[in-house]
């Protein structure tokens, strides 16, 4: 699998709800960014206790599913998020690529750097507020479409029309969206969670998740 990089795109922490502050809105870096352990120099994370760290360095919204979402949505002001690439907080704007096309482990070459897919992402309330529709956090447990995370293997410098290009398959009984549905959707049987409860390339995050499943 090989496929283009449309766009790179990064933010900075900023107020968002009252006191609170979000990165969550994320825009197009121009030339060469460099990728390090934690993500892209320079891009922030508000709440670190949820967000980024090695094992979400790197996000990953499919650009294919902004299209599905302009379909959906009725609101004008909310359709208008949906032409900036990292509408949802996405590091990489790719088309062609969705949650059933990669699986656990999958190793890229993205740029100069190497990444290795480590989760599905776990959507939260911000998206809701950052679109200003109710529902839409939800929507995205319901459908699947989430996205996903990569941790970074070797550092390197990355650029809009770079190529991600998978070097290494991962896990091919895991797909993100088989995993999303195990752990956030919770449809999965007991045997299910107990391997992904010590899938060795799995997040720490979500191996927990599986954890508290069985529990």
């Amino acid at each position: 699998m090989r496929r283009t990089i449309e766009a790179i795109c990064t933010g900075t922490a900023r107020p968002f709800n009252g006191a609170e502050t979000s990165a969550i809105a994320k825009y197009p870096h121009e030339g060469t960014v460099q990728l390090l352990e934690e993500g892209f120099a320079p891009d922030e994370q508000a709440d670190r206790r949820v967000h980024g760290g090695p094992h979400k360095a790197v996000h990953l919204y499919p650009l294919d599913h902004h299209a599905v979402w302009r379909e959906e949505l009725q609101d004008e002001s909310a359709r208008a998020f949906l032409d900036e690439p990292g509408a949802f907080g996405s590091n990489l704007s790719v088309s062609a690529i969705r949650e059933s096309d990669v699986f656990i482990g999958d190793r890229f070459r993205l740029g100069t750097a190497l990444v290795e897919l480590s989760q599905p992402r776990q959507p939260c309330w911000k998206v809701d507020h950052r679109f200003g529709v109710k529902g839409m956090t939800a929507r995205i447990v319901k459908t699947g479409r989430s996205g996903w995370y990569f941790r970074v293997l070797e550092i390197g410098e990355v650029q809009a029309g770079d190529a991600l290009e998978r070097v290494e398959d991962g896990d091919r009984d895991w797909s993100v969206a088989r995993v999303f549905t195990a752990l956030v959707q919770g449809k999965a049987s007991r045997a299910e969670w107990e391997a992904l409860a010590r899938h060795p390339r799995l997040s720490p995050e979500m191996q927990a998740m599986a954890v508290r499943r069985l529990g």
